[in-house]
C-alpha cells in the first residue's frame, strides 16, 4: 500500500487523463473517407489535442479549423487552431464561430465534416441570434455559472441563445454527412450537451429554457428574455431529416476514466470503489455526503473495510455568493470535505478537473487531509469563512495543497478521490 498520499493521487490523475487521450482513442473511431472533401471543426478545451491526433491518424487529404481555450492549443499542419476565452466569451470566440461556419459552407452530400467536441464548447463558441450582441451572450453565459444549475440545464439555455448551438453547425453543413467525434465532460455523457451540442440536436425544447430560466431565478438580459419569447429561439429537432445520414461517437467519458483510476488504485495495493460518474449538486453539499461515508468507514470500518478509495466523477456546481473569491467547484468541494473530515485521522483526498484548469485559476484542484483545516488556520486562513466567500484557492494556496499540472489536452469532467487508510 502507497505510503505516499499526494504521488498516489497523482499517478491516479495520470492513469485517468491517460484513458481519455485522444491519440489513443481516435483511431478507433475513424470514418470511411469520402469520394469529396474531409472537413474538420471542433470546438472544446480538448480540440486542439483532438485535431492533432485525428491529422496523425487520417489516411487522405484534410482541412479545417478548431477553437480551444486560450493555452490549449496544439500544433497541427492542416487543421488551424484558433484560441479563445473560456469560461466568460470574447471576440476571439465570436470571430473562431464564424470560422467554423464558413468551413462548412458551399459543401456537397459527397463531402465529409469531421466534428471533434469537447467539454468548454459552449464558451469557446458565441454566436448570438439576431436582436442580441456578444455583451448579451456573456451576461448569459455569467448569470448561468454563478447560478448553481446543472450543466445539462446551462446547456439548455445556451442552445436557445444560440445561432450555433443545438444541431445549427451540422444543419449549416447539410448535405455534407457530419460525423461528430466527442469527448464526454457530462454527467450521464448525454452528446447533446457537451458544448451544448453545435453539431447535436436534442429533444428539449424553448419553453424547457423559460422553465429553467424561472426555476433558477436568472437574471438575463432583456434581449435575451425577448428571444426566448420568440419562435427564432426553437432550435432543430433531432428527427429533422436533414440530421439522417449524420452519426455520433462518444469516445472518451468519465466512466472510462474512472474505471482507468480504479485499475491503477488496484495495482498499487488499494481496493477501489466507484461511487457514480455522474454526480451532480452543489459542490459543498456533495463534500458533506463524501466526508460523511469516509468517517464512516474510518471510525467503524462500513460500508467498505479500510483501506480502500472512494472514486466519483461528474460535475458539481458552485453558487456564487460572494464576488471577489478564487477557485472553482474542486477546490470549493475539497475545502468543504476538508471541514467535515477535520480531525479523523488516516483520511486523505483529492479532487481535480482532467483538462487541468479548475475555474479561473491555473490550478486543476488541490489535495486535503485531516489535518488541512488545522494547516489553514495556523496560515491565518479561516477554512469555512473560505467557503462562504468561495475562495478556496486561497486557502489551499496558503498550505501549498494547490494540485496545478497544466492543460491535460482533453476534458472528461472531475475526478474525485478519498482515501481511506
Amino acid at each position: 500500500m502507497t505510503t505516499d498520499p499526494r504521488s498516489f493521487f497523482i499517478s491516479l490523475f495520470s492513469a485517468a487523463v491517460s484513458a481519455a487521450d485522444p491519440r489513443l482513442v481516435i483511431r478507433s473511431h475513424l470514418p470511411e473517407r469520402p469520394k469529396g472533401r474531409t472537413i474538420v471543426i471542433g470546438a472544446g478545451k480538448g480540440s486542439a489535442q483532438m485535431a492533432q491526433a485525428f491529422e496523425e491518424a487520417w489516411d487522405g487529404p484534410l482541412e479545417g479549423v478548431v477553437v480551444t481555450r486560450y493555452g490549449y492549443g496544439a500544433p497541427c499542419r492542416r487543421i488551424e487552431v484558433l484560441e479563445a476565452a473560456h469560461p466568460v466569451p470574447d471576440a476571439a470566440g465570436l470571430a473562431g464561430s464564424k470560422r467554423l461556419f464558413d468551413a462548412v459552407s458551399g459543401l456537397t452530400p459527397d463531402d465529409l465534416v469531421v466534428a471533434l467536441i469537447s467539454g468548454g464548447g459552449s464558451a469557446l463558441l458565441p454566436s448570438p441570434p439576431e436582436g442580441m450582441t456578444l455583451a448579451d451572450e456573456v451576461a448569459v453565459n455569467e448569470a448561468l455559472l454563478a447560478s448553481g444549475a446543472p450543466i445539462a440545464a446551462m446547456n439548455t439555455v445556451r442552445k436557445h441563445l444560440s445561432a450555433i448551438k443545438g444541431g445549427r453547425l451540422a444543419l449549416a453543413a447539410h448535405p455534407a454527412r457530419v460525423v461528430s467525434l466527442v469527448v464526454s465532460d457530462i454527467p450521464g455523457d448525454n452528446p447533446a450537451f457537451v458544448a451544448s451540442g453545435p453539431t447535436v440536436p436534442d429533444a428539449a425544447t424553448r419553453a424547457d429554457a423559460r422553465d429553467i430560466v424561472a426555476a433558477w431565478k436568472l437574471d438575463l438580459p432583456p434581449a435575451a428574455l425577448r428571444h426566448l419569447d420568440s419562435v427564432a429561439a426553437d432550435a432543430p429537432r433531432p428527427d429533422d431529416p436533414r440530421f439522417a445520414a449524420n452519426t455520433v461517437r462518444v469516445i472518451a467519458s468519465a466512466a472510462v476514466s474512472l474505471e482507468a483510476a480504479a485499475d491503477a488504485a488496484r495495482k498499487a495495493g488499494i481496493e477501489a470503489v466507484i461511487l457514480s460518474d455522474s454526480i451532480e449538486g452543489e459542490a459543498r453539499d456533495v463534500a458533506g455526503v463524501h466526508a460523511a461515508i469516509a468517517r464512516e468507514i474510518a471510525t467503524r470500518d462500513r460500508p467498505f473495510r479500510k483501506p480502500v478509495l472512494l472514486l466519483s466523477g461528474g460535475e458539481t456546481t458552485v453558487t456564487i455568493r460572494a464576488r471577489g473569491g478564487k477557485g472553482g467547484r474542486n477546490s470549493e468541494f475539497l475545502l468543504a470535505l476538508a471541514l467535515g473530515i477535520d480531525g479523523v485521522p488516516g483520511i486523505h483526498a483529492f479532487a481535480a478537473d482532467t483538462d487541468g484548469i479548475d475555474g479561473s485559476e491555473s490550478n486543476a484542484g488541490a489535495f486535503a487531509d485531516h489535518t488541512s483545516a488545522t494547516r489553514m488556520r495556523a496560515a491565518g486562513v479561516d477554512p469555512r469563512a473560505a467557503v462562504a466567500r468561495n475562495d478556496a484557492w486561497t486557502a489551499f494556496d496558503a498550505v501549498g495543497d494547490l494540485f496545478a499540472p497544466g492543460p491535460t489536452g482533453t476534458n472528461v469532467n472531475d475526478l474525485r478521490a478519498v482515501l481511506v487508510r
